[in-house]
């Protein structure tokens, strides 16, 4: 009954389906008066012949010549008998072995291929279905995403609007909807009414098409919508999104927070509440060549050094671990501490060169807002005279080009930005400025996570993924959850003492070396102790403030069946929200 809907519904299509049927009666036609003609004639050369046969004869002689079967079984002896089997074995070979393959495969083997296609592209979500992301356009972001939904058991759908894409993906094991984005009636079919929020990463036009849209169909579901244009930014929270992210502005602010080549002071990358997490490069200070414990740091500053990048790859640092010119020290510490460490330092690895940044479109001219806000010099890559905003920190040329990046001040410059929105383009650039300049601090932006460790191979310190940091945004929007982006790879978590450890001190528990995650604060009812000592005592009821990678914080949750916490999402720099939405907690950062 579906195969038979599914034809009938494809042969009642408007237009082509009309036209298609009228040339297959057509063509039936023909073939009917063909056959037909053909059996007369039969009878009417072998009466002249002498021979006398039934009508079925005749209809049955006609078939086999035409098909080339040719049994044998009735034949003409005269040369005109013989010319006129061959005429009807001739046009039998091109009507039922050519003209009648064609048209079967044309309108009854391709139809019922193709409503056997489109009955396994679902058109609608399941009536019970509830909690679920509508996802409104494949991309990067909604991919990586994806990706994450899965990871925590998030059920999803992603619009999809052509059916041969909407097939290839369900093959993929993607959960697909076919269904066009901007029509009203399809965010009933997946009951937008009990959804947990709608994303919408396309371009600024789809996405406030979108928000407009499914605002009309529920007034209280969360639309998360992408900007990249700042003027963009108001007119999507009237079309009604909920939260909306300008990811070429965070992903600008995030990479100048990793340029720490500068100076050797602290710089502050992340905040959970009074908690900061901060990087300071080793190099030019006497902390190179010691180990932790000889370098007394929490001592002195009372901060934790909770790992060590080197190259990109992230150590988790324990009293054995050796610091070298290379190591960017990641530490956790109050406003207070991190004040402590920067009179130490402060004095150490002054840099009188310019950070170049290469790439001006909008992450680029973030990066050069930033740096100028904090008085950091400056001169921005750019090949195209039209981005050119200012002759005296602008160089016009191609990063490609050994004379521009000369122009720009490599030989001196203490980092090295690479901004473009071409993966492949950034892995180039990150292997020539790794030659020309090995110990210049390198800083990357990956439009895809599979080319993180690409780039960080290539030589890359830092690399953020522009899909990686959209999806955290969002999931981080859809959980509530206090979660920190601290690097690719590296976040904050908040999560309540699990059971098993109740009673038992931060050493006695030994979280780093079961899971891998660091402690870094402790918040009871009595407020937030900021690198708590190994004795303290976890009780129930208290909150953990953990550092570590994905895979750390899951064996974490494994080991200890803790939950996250709810908590008000955390906004990065260059996010909005509607007056619908609950409060935003900004993420703060001090100078790059």
């Amino acid at each position: 009954m579906k195969f038979l809907t599914s034809q009938l519904t494809y042969f009642l299509k408007p237009a082509k389906s009309r036209r298609n049927i009228r040339f297959l009666l057509r063509f039936s036609l023909v073939l009917a008066i063909l056959v037909t003609v053909y059996t007369i004639l039969f009878h009417v050369l072998m009466v002249f012949e002498g021979q006398e046969h039934s009508w079925i004869t005749g209809f049955y002689w006609t078939l086999t010549v035409m098909s080339t079967l040719g049994f044998g079984d009735i034949t003409f002896t005269s040369d005109v008998g013989r010319a006129f089997s061959i005429v009807v074995l001739l046009s039998g070979m091109v009507f039922l072995l050519i003209l009648l393959p064609f048209t079967f495969i044309e309108f009854f083997y391709a139809p019922w291929m193709k409503a056997q296609a489109e009955a396994r592209a679902p058109r609608q979500l399941p009536e019970s279905m509830s909690g679920h992301v509508i996802l409104t356009n494949l991309d990067p972001v909604s991919n990586a995403l994806m990706d994450k939904l899965t990871h925590y058991g998030y059920p999803y759908a992603l619009l999809v609007n052509d059916l041969d894409e909407a097939l290839r993906l369900h093959d993929l094991g993607y959960q697909v909807v076919l269904a066009a984005s901007d029509r009203p009636e399809t965010y009933k079919l997946v009951r937008v009414q009990r959804a947990a929020l709608v994303a919408a990463t396309g371009n600024d036009l789809a996405n406030t098409n979108i928000a407009f849209t499914v605002r009309e169909m529920s007034e209280s579901v969360p639309i998360v919508t992408t900007a990249s244009s700042e003027d963009s930014l108001e007119i999507l929270r009237l079309a009604g999104s909920s939260y909306v992210i300008q990811l070429g502005e965070m992903m600008g602010q995030a990479l100048a927070r990793r340029i720490t080549g500068v100076d050797a002071r602290a710089h502050v990358i992340g905040e959970f509440g009074d908690l900061l997490v901060a990087e300071a490069t080793a190099a030019g200070t006497p902390l190179v060549g010691r180990t932790l414990a000889e370098s007394k740091l929490r001592k002195h500053t009372g901060l934790t050094v909770i790992g060590i990048w080197k190259r990109g790859r992230y150590e988790i640092a324990s009293a054995t671990t050796r610091i070298d010119a290379t190591s960017v020290l990641v530490l956790a510490g109050s406003a207070q501490q991190i004040r402590n460490y920067d009179e130490l330092f402060c004095i150490y690895h002054v840099s009188s060169g310019s950070v170049i940044i290469i790439g001006g479109g909008r992450v680029g001219r973030a990066i050069a807002r930033a740096l100028k806000e904090h008085d950091v010099p400056y001169h921005l890559v750019e090949s195209n005279p039209a981005r050119i905003l200012d002759e005296e920190t602008y160089i016009e040329g191609s990063a490609a080009d050994r004379e521009t990046l000369k122009r720009a001040g490599i030989d001196q410059a203490p980092a090295v930005v690479i901004t473009p929105h071409d993966d492949d383009m950034n892995i180039y650039l990150t292997i020539y400025c790794r030659r020309l300049r090995p110990d210049i601090q390198i800083i990357s932006r990956a439009t895809r996570e599979r080319n993180v460790s690409t780039l960080h191979r290539a030589g890359a310190d830092f690399v953020l993924s522009y899909a990686s940091m959209g999806a955290t945004t969002i999931f981080n929007y859809l959980r509530r959850a206090g979660v920190v982006v601290i690097a690719e790879g590296l976040h904050l978590a908040e999560t309540r003492v699990p059971d098993t450890l109740n009673g038992l001190t931060l050493d006695q528990a030994a979280i780093p070396s079961q899971t891998g995650c660091n402690v870094v604060a402790l918040r009871s009812g009595t407020g937030m102790t900021i690198n708590p000592d190994p004795s303290t005592l976890l009780r129930r009821g208290d909150e953990i403030i953990l550092i570590g990678t994905p895979e750390s914080e899951q064996r974490f949750m494994k080991l200890y069946g803790a939950q996250t916490l709810r908590a008000e999402p955390i906004a990065p720099p260059g996010a909005t929200v509607g007056a619908e939405s609950q409060r935003v907690v900004e993420a703060s950062s001090t100078k790059p």
